[in-house]
């Protein structure tokens, strides 16, 4: 069996997974095969992955209850993978690092990144199962404290998408959301859900190619949130379009969520033009959280407090002036996934009753400053989407050569995540080394 075979046999077995799923991933299959009969005789949910590649591939599917994460891999070890969702908006489930010869260091950077916990192999059983039972125990009690959409933002920018909500909540007609990933964009689909009345949100988008009048059934006189529809393939829109024909019959209000750029894709023949022309009729930007930097401060300090009512940080915590300079003063390519993340961890690791700036930092691989000197000559006789092109294609040109090939570093740098960036460089025809 090849690699890609692999790949695609734990995307099958995750598509039929719900999000009570723990995803082990770990190189030795001898781990794998025990962790995955211990779990499965405690009536978990199991998903197997023997390398971060297929950890990646897996994730950007689904979302699992919780990740038991090798630290000691071949192909990308499991802290560079964990500062990779971290850094993207996609750690947005417990970790628990698994590793034979581990350090203090190495599990103390661990958690700083925003890991739940560490084991060290070989594993007692009763040590598994209890800290595991934890940190799905803590993942619900997290769950409970999600931000409401009039805490995301109290200024201007959020004031003006807050009306635009109001405006649109009534109508029937698809609605798109458009934004980065982590900017809220489940938030802002629930603020147009009707009390008790159905709500649908798929794990996968694989039901639109196979079953789309099923997630209508499911929806009947509800809601159904589609995110990422960007990234179906070309069975998955037609799907799509089926269902929008059908919305009306089952009063279904559809709210889809996009991170990709719509237009570009179908301009490049890669989206189909009827799809977008359906979706994009009423479609709202949801700001990222660099665009309205002053509200990271309250923002930070609400999320907290949700940690401290939880009982998972301490009641007299709080943050210093300077560390909250430094939070607001970062680019957050994850938003408030990220954001929200990153205060986790502080609020595990903090010894003492303040937060401060030095802690920040060391929580937090700050990037070097996003400012890259680009001069490109571009013709003005170009059209805007030319000209754009010519500058982006030099933009990320030079950027992989001053990161020496390094992707996440790049990812960082750009504010955008790894499997955006990988679309876009494909689509820019820029070549990677040892591709």
């Amino acid at each position: 069996m090849g690699r890609g075979d692999e790949v695609r046999n734990i995307l099958s077995a995750g598509n039929m997974m719900t999000n009570n799923t723990i995803l082990v991933v770990d190189d030795e299959i001898g781990i794998r095969e025990l962790l995955s009969e211990i779990l499965r005789d405690e009536g978990y949910r199991v998903a197997l992955a023997e390398n971060a590649e297929q950890a990646r591939v897996w994730r950007s599917q689904t979302r699992p209850e919780l990740v038991l994460l090798d630290i000691w891999m071949p192909d990308t070890d499991g802290i560079t993978l964990l500062k990779d969702w971290a850094s993207s908006g996609m750690l947005t489930m417990p970790v628990i690092m698994m590793s034979g010869h581990g350090t203090i260091d190495t599990a103390v950077e661990a958690t700083r990144i925003g890991a739940f916990g560490y084991l060290e192999k070989p594993i007692p059983l009763q040590k598994l199962l209890s800290t595991v039972g934890k940190a799905l125990r803590g993942n619900q009690s997290k769950q409970s404290f999600v931000l409401s959409l009039a805490s995301l933002g109290r200024g201007a920018l959020f004031a003006d998408l807050k009306k635009r909500l109001e405006q649109v909540v009534n109508l029937k007609a698809p609605l798109l959301f458009t934004g980065e990933p982590g900017v809220g964009v489940e938030l802002c689909a629930r603020f147009m859900h009707r009390p008790n009345t159905p709500w649908v949100e798929p794990e996968t988008l694989a039901a639109l190619a196979e079953a789309p009048f099923d997630l209508l059934e499911q929806a009947r006189d509800g809601l159904l949130f589609l995110k990422d529809v960007g990234e179906i393939n070309r069975l998955g829109q037609k799907g799509l379009l089926l269902l929008l024909s059908k919305l009306e019959k089952y009063n279904v209000r559809l709210v889809c969520a996009t991170a990709l750029p719509l237009a570009e894709l179908t301009a490049q023949g890669a989206y189909n033009p009827k799809l977008y022309e359906a979706l994009s009729g009423l479609s709202i930007s949801i700001p990222a959280l660099r665009a309205h930097r002053e509200d990271i401060p309250e923002l930070a300090n609400q999320i907290l407090s949700r940690f401290v009512e939880s009982g998972e940080a301490s009641s007299v915590l709080q943050f210093s002036t300077a560390a909250l300079n430094c939070l607001r003063n970062y680019d957050w390519p994850g938003n408030f996934t990220q954001l929200t993340g990153v205060v986790h961890s502080l609020a595990l690791t903090c010894t003492g009753d303040e937060i401060s700036a030095e802690a920040v930092q060391q929580a937090m691989v700050f990037p070097e400053s996003t400012s890259v000197s680009v001069e490109p000559d571009i013709p003005l006789n170009l059209s805007l989407r030319e000209a754009r092109d010519i500058f982006e294609k030099t933009y990320f040109e030079r950027m992989i050569e001053q990161e020496s090939g390094n992707m996440t570093r790049v990812a960082e740098r750009a504010g955008l995540e790894r499997t955006h960036l990988y679309r876009k460089i494909k689509l820019l025809g820029i070549k990677l080394r040892g591709h």
